[in-house]
């Protein structure tokens, strides 16, 4: 778990030349003091909101509400906070049904089952589980993965990537007994760190925000083509999702809620970005700073903070770990308060939050029984989504570990696991990579030559 121990200390100071990078990227140092001071005035409204409103911000729908498609009001929501929790689409027996068969499962191969922490197992080094498969290829999953990826778009209309087309990325699970964590995992953000502002291309996907002024405001975080050639690890860092990965997502296999080792959030997208991606430029008056001997001492007032491209420092940034978001890296966000636990689960729910959205999960775990989850984000068709998917499907054949995790024999000797024949409906052998995929017309030139390709690419 060494990917994640930014999350509690800072990382030795970075080099000078990314302060030569803080140079090139501020091109306009006053514009980009307005987008600071604007910025700054406006968390103090959302933050106000957040401590006020907590987890009745995040949207909660049923699963029919998917179907038919979002209400204005309900896309206002969840674009403004980046999460939501879709209900209903899979009963809870159907569900609970799953778990047991993971039980089992673990229980049939308990001389083989790995995972950490090694001596009292929480998350297991299982992919290829049946109650995995199964819900990983059950409609109502594909389904809202369908529509939480159409929420995206392209902004060229020849970038390669099917926005309707889910692809399954086959992740790990967890069920954790109650009682404290030895594995606390902090705020962050996946999908790299330093990245953000050293990648060119990632970088592109927020150059409204790095304009200055009030360009920030015009920030889209739905925009996919600028995401599609990002590079989100440049320094090989361990558990490194590989694939471009819109939405990350649980699927809940126990009724549990705050205080029972949930998720957490800051149901704050495009505002938090914007203060994200501004705060390396610009640290606390150095008269002030002398003053501060804990976060809850640190000014928030935008007089207290001045414009700095001599400083190296990234906040919370350090090259092969993810980002971290702690109160002294990232103030204003006052996350003491803002990360709120998500609302009750029950068994079936799906949990989805947008890449980019702060999160964590609960370090103690108070309830009575398990806190269950599949880890199932939701993932487009893309050609490096697609070369990724062909050698998942290499792996799932031969019960190894998928593609991003610790090697080894994994699954290979195990009793009882699941088979390609299990899976009888035709979208759920396509989202695996089984069948071919296609449309009788398509959305734009991009998505047709992204649906070749693949095709191409798994071999069909």
């Amino acid at each position: 778990m060494e990917f994640f121990e930014n999350l509690v200390t800072e990382g030795p100071p970075l080099p000078a030349r990314f302060s030569d990078l803080k140079k090139e990227m501020c091109v306009d140092p006053a514009a980009l003091e307005r987008s600071w001071r604007d910025v700054l005035e406006e968390l103090e409204g959302a933050t106000k909101e957040i401590r006020e409103r907590g987890a009745e911000m995040i949207l909660q729908v049923p699963y029919a509400d998917i179907e038919r498609g979002l209400s204005e009001e309900q896309l206002r929501t969840l674009k403004k906070t980046g999460v939501v929790i879709v209900r209903g689409g899979v009963p809870k027996e159907e569900a609970l049904g799953w778990k047991q068969s993971i039980k089992d499962y673990i229980a049939a191969n308990k001389e083989k089952v790995t995972g950490s922490p090694p001596n009292n197992v929480v998350f297991y080094e299982l992919y290829n589980t049946k109650g995995q498969i199964l819900a990983r290829t059950h409609p109502a999953l594909i389904g809202t993965q369908k529509y939480l990826l159409s929420l995206w778009h392209t902004s060229n209309p020849a970038s390669p990537i099917s926005v309707r087309t889910p692809i399954s990325y086959f992740d790990r699970l967890r069920i954790r007994p109650p009682g404290p964590s030895v594995f606390t995992l902090g705020p962050h953000i996946d999908g790299g760190s330093i990245e953000r502002w050293e990648d060119p291309a990632f970088r592109s996907c927020f150059g409204r925000i790095l304009e200055g002024g009030d360009a920030w405001r015009r920030y889209d975080p739905f925009d996919v083509s600028p995401r599609l050639d990002a590079n989100q690890d440049l320094y090989n860092a361990p558990n490194q999702c590989s694939i471009f990965r819109p939405w990350q997502g649980w699927t809940a296999l126990s009724s549990t809620g705050a205080g029972e080792g949930t998720l957490r959030v800051l149901p704050s997208l495009s505002l938090a970005t914007a203060y994200l991606i501004l705060r390396p430029f610009f640290r606390l008056r150095t008269d002030l700073a002398a003053g501060v001997t804990k976060p809850s001492d640190i000014p928030l007032d935008a007089d207290a903070w001045v414009l700095d491209l001599e400083n190296t420092a990234f906040p919370g940034s350090t090259p092969g770990k993810t980002q971290a978001i702690t109160p002294e890296s990232h103030p204003h966000l006052r996350i003491e308060e803002t990360i709120v636990s998500i609302p009750h689960v029950e068994p079936g729910d799906q949990v989805y939050w947008h890449t980019d959205v702060i999160h964590a999960v609960e370090r103690d775990h108070n309830g009575a029984g398990d806190s269950s989850v599949l880890y199932i984000p939701a993932a487009p068709l893309t050609e490096r989504n697609a070369a990724y998917l062909r050698d998942q499907r290499a792996t799932f054949l031969q019960g190894l570990p998928a593609p991003d995790f610790p090697g080894g024999e994994g699954e290979s000797k195990f009793v009882n696991r699941v088979k390609l024949e299990d899976i009888t409906h035709v979208d759920g052998r396509r989202v695996l990579g089984f069948e071919p995929f296609g449309y009788d017309s398509f959305l734009n030139e991009g998505e047709r030559q992204v649906i070749a390709a693949a095709n191409e690419i798994l071999g069909f």
